[in-house]
């Protein structure tokens, strides 16, 4: 089997020699480019595993010849390197199509690392069924919205960016990040979910970074941190709108140096891990509060994978139906229970504050109810619709009532969209120009 082939874009020659060595000794054969145009040469001519290039260059950035790749090689994973600091320009190139970055000077030990990653985009062995994973099954859905989710989850697969999930709650964005690890070149190495809002403030420096014996009063004993644990895999900080400011602080710093230091400990460890993050609290306006730190929501965001609530994606309702009830089923050794058409038609239409999990909880304690294995509407306990969102009778003048509907339907798809009028205009199905007018029509702010 011939080596794997890496194009290397640096016009230093000392950069590109070292680069050549380290690549070498690991078995990776290279062409080195010292501008654009002979990058772009070489790129024509042969099929490369990996692309290792600076951000400044003669006749250009970088960043074009990461669009570029992103467009006409999407297989190709692109390496951006650096200036020390400068994370703005690896926030840049990430949200470009990079794979990752890496600073100068290079640190010999985490570039290993991202070139083994990368390469494990091409050697990892695809699973049973066309490449899917397990989980993606439960991914369940035929809305266009859930299509839309699947094919950035593939994307982002392949890229080492930080994805921030937003979405209610229920709506399965721990199960999002999951799929973006088990579909990635990390499927291998572990996935660690922290619930951040569960860890007593005093113990968080500890759980995130560990502790060394006798740093503290009760440390009996080595403690590795949760980013240890997750080395060379995926971090999940799930509700991260809850870190205290003190710790978003120590976060920021750990994710831009790659490195943690241990409470008791005085040198720092090398860490090689992915973050992704979610909560169901709107942080950008956090941010415009005061509550949450900009800098590092500008260096988790890179990329927003919003999943939307059950309600506006109906169509996904019924093959959740289906797939709860075969799963508590086969969980209890009994028969699929029958859904009678009233109890159908309710759960159709219900709105679900609480999502996929609300409607999980629904069926369950139906089944637990019914009798004869058929579930009605009065086993479905639905709690009564919230009305806030139809304020006005339908007695109210006809003008007047249809206003308000619009009303509410815009400030819903606001809301979902965390106030991107663009993405609500989308969902809306109107044009932007539309929905700016109806927004200063009805006096939304």
């Amino acid at each position: 089997m011939s080596n794997p082939i890496a194009l290397i874009v640096d016009d230093e020659p000392d950069i590109r020699e070292l680069l050549e060595i380290t690549l070498g000794r690991m078995g990776i054969d290279t062409r080195s480019a010292a501008d654009l145009k002979s990058a772009r040469t070489l790129l024509q001519a042969k099929r490369f595993q990996l692309c290792l290039t600076d951000m400044r260059l003669p006749d250009g950035s970088g960043i074009e010849l990461v669009a570029e790749i992103d467009q006409q090689f999407p297989e190709l994973p692109v390496a951006v390197i650096t200036a020390h600091g400068n994370m703005e320009s690896a926030v840049q190139a990430l949200k470009a199509g990079a794979f990752d970055f890496v600073s100068k000077p290079v640190d010999l030990q985490l570039l290993r690392q991202l070139v083994n990653t990368a390469l494990n985009l091409e050697t990892r062995t695809p699973l049973p069924g066309g490449g899917d994973t397990p989980e993606e099954a439960t991914l369940l859905g035929e809305s266009a919205a859930i299509e839309e989710i699947r094919r950035m989850i593939r994307k982002l697969a392949r890229s080492q960016a930080p994805v921030y999930v937003s979405g209610e709650s229920g709506t399965g964005k721990e199960l999002a990040a999951r799929l973006i690890h088990t579909q990635g070149p990390r499927s291998r190495r572990p996935f660690i979910a922290v619930n951040c809002g569960a860890i007593p403030q005093e113990l968080m420096e500890s759980e995130f970074f560990g502790h060394r014996k006798g740093s503290f009063t009760g440390a009996i004993a080595n403690k590795e941190g949760l980013f240890q644990a997750a080395d060379g895999g995926t971090l999940f900080l799930d509700e991260v709108a809850d870190l205290p400011m003190p710790m978003q602080v120590k976060l920021l710093r750990v994710i831009q140096e790659r490195r943690v230091r241990p409470v008791g400990e005085q040198a720092e460890v090398a860490v090689d891990v992915r973050i992704i993050s979610a909560t169901h609290k709107n942080l950008s306006q956090m941010v415009e509060q005061g509550e949450f730190r900009q800098d590092l929501f500008y260096r988790i965001n890179v990329i927003d994978l919003h999943i939307p609530p059950l309600r506006q994606r109906r169509e996904d309702i019924a093959p959740l139906i289906s797939r709860i009830l075969e799963q508590i089923a086969l969980m209890s050794g009994s028969d699929i229970p029958h859904l009678e058409r009233n109890a159908l038609d309710a759960l159709y239409h219900y709105d679900y504050p609480g999502n996929v999990r609300e409607l999980e909880n629904i069926l369950e304690r139906a089944i637990t109810l019914c009798e004869g294995n058929r579930i009605g509407l009065a086993e479905l306990q639905l709690p009564e619709q919230p009305t806030a969102s139809t304020p006005l009778e339908r007695s109210a003048p006809l003008e007047e009532y249809l206003e308000q509907v619009e009303r509410n339907a815009i400030i819903e798809a606001l809301e979902a969209t965390r106030w991107n009028r663009t993405a609500a205009a989308r969902q809306l199905g109107i044009s932007f120009r539309a929905l700016r007018y109806r927004l200063s029509k009805l006096g939304i702010e």
